[in-house]
């Protein structure tokens, strides 16, 4: 019984996860992120996972990159910039750390 208790906790894990990032990939399309970015694939912006493989393990990549967000930047993938964008300070933590959660 407790094996059938521990599999139904990790299926909601799992179910939960997915919905946590759906609620947070619907955020970067309603930001428009997704226009210059992909999740797996090179636009005119980086490819997501290669953001999150960029920065795997730098523990100060959530706050610089959510900084990035908000203000924009230049130079770090090349010399298109990315504009600042109209996010709140928690948006940008929240789209950071699904990026940075992508593999």
């Amino acid at each position: 019984m407790k094996a059938v208790y521990v599999a139904m906790m990790a299926a909601a894990g799992v179910v939960m996860a997915g919905q946590v990032h759906a609620d947070e990939e619907a955020l970067a399309k309603s930001k428009n992120c997704l226009s210059c970015h992909a999740i797996d694939k090179k636009l005119v912006g980086p490819a997501y996972k290669d953001v999150a493989a960029k920065y795997k393990g730098d523990k100060n990549a959530p706050a610089m990159l959510a900084a990035k967000v908000k203000a924009g930047g230049k130079g770090t993938w090349g010399q298109i910039p990315m504009p600042p964008n109209n996010v709140t300070e928690e948006e940008a933590k929240k789209l950071v750390a699904w990026v940075l959660s992508l593999k």
